[in-house]
């Protein structure tokens, strides 16, 4: 399975959730670069811009897909109350 978190709290959330073969991508938006590369996280991928419009979140689907062909991916979404 691949998670892609959006925010902080999706990328903790999904940290906490995956399995050690899950995958977990993740926006500029959700962690800083000095803190990716602090968490030295085998499994964890983070896009170079921020995940915030849902046209990149469609991109950064593809991009998934392509290195993760035929797998399930959870996308973190906000509820709209």
């Amino acid at each position: 399975m691949v998670f892609l978190a959006i925010t902080p709290v999706g990328l903790a959330d999904a940290l906490r959730a995956a399995k050690a073969e899950d995958a977990i991508w993740c926006g500029s938006d959700a962690i800083t670069e000095a803190d990716y590369a602090k968490l030295e996280h085998p499994n964890l991928s983070r896009f170079i811009y921020e995940l915030g419009d849902r046209e990149l979140i469609a991109d950064a689907i593809g991009t998934i897909e392509e290195h993760h062909p035929a797998q399930t991916i959870w996308v973190e979404a906000a509820s709209q109350n």
